[in-house]
């Protein structure tokens, strides 16, 4: 919620795919963190996406969380993450997205003994790109499979993370060329939630950093495409857990 703060506090460093897994991975990603004086609550309003993440106590698969959440770095440590392509996880779950929703479920529950291992050998490697290494290697292990309404599905979230003024199902429901009952289906089978909750998010998104540039809040609601400020200042509240306001304040 606060990442030009949390960059004094952790370094943050992405590492794209190999070729096998472009299809389902966005990234992998690595946060590090050294002898911090104090503890750093890093707070995070999450995007349409499932993710992996393996930290000391915390090896585990994130489905998509509706409203936000919060990881305390102490001391001096370490989380290796895998972001998964909306409709990415889809193959390696092997059944609707939507039951990982608003959960997280460790990995070793997931993929039993094989999926203790890895974790052992990821928390045990000092290096950050042989730990990515061998994250791949396990998920290439467990053969994923292209799949066509995957990639409708990324598309289309793609989409409504792009058309900034997109703020209905109804717009984004002609532009795929599928009844809204058809589309929801797609959304919570491979994303994991319904359309509705992805364009709103992504509007939240954008609107969190235009307020840190500074941009009144007549003028972000109508540019957002909300109804009025109100509109905006309430789904905001609801997603961050403080009005626009307070945000900016904090952020300035």
């Amino acid at each position: 919620m606060d990442p030009y703060a949390g960059l004094e506090a952790f370094d943050f460093t992405r590492q794209a795919p190999p070729p096998g897994l472009a299809a389902f991975v966005d990234h992998f990603w690595v946060v590090t963190w050294t002898d911090l004086a104090e503890p750093y609550e890093q707070v995070i309003v999450s995007h349409p996406t499932v993710n992996l993440n393996i930290a000391p106590g915390h090896c585990r698969i994130a489905g998509v969380i509706k409203g936000g959440f919060s990881y305390t770095m102490r001391g001096s440590g370490r989380v290796l993450g895998v972001r998964f392509r909306p409709g990415g996880f889809r193959t390696f779950l092997g059944a609707p997205v939507s039951e990982l929703t608003g959960r997280f479920v460790e990995i070793s529950d997931m993929y039993g003994e094989a999926g203790t291992a890895l974790s052992e050998r990821v928390l045990g490697d000092p290096e950050a790109r042989t730990a990515i290494t061998r994250v791949e290697t396990f998920l290439l292990g467990l053969a994923p499979r292209e799949d066509p309404l995957a990639e409708e599905a990324a598309a289309l979230v793609a989409l409504a993370e792009a058309e900034v003024p997109m703020v209905r199902v109804e717009q984004l429901a002609a532009r795929s060329g599928r009844s809204m009952r058809s589309l929801q289906r797609l959304f919570r089978d491979y994303v994991g939630i319904g359309p509705k909750w992805v364009i709103r998010r992504f509007r939240l998104h954008e609107a969190a950093e235009r307020i840190y540039q500074g941009l009144d809040l007549a003028t972000l609601a109508a540019e957002l495409g909300y109804t009025d400020q109100a509109h905006l200042t309430r789904d905001f509240t609801a997603a961050v857990g403080m009005t626009p306001a307070a945000y900016a304040r904090r952020r300035s």
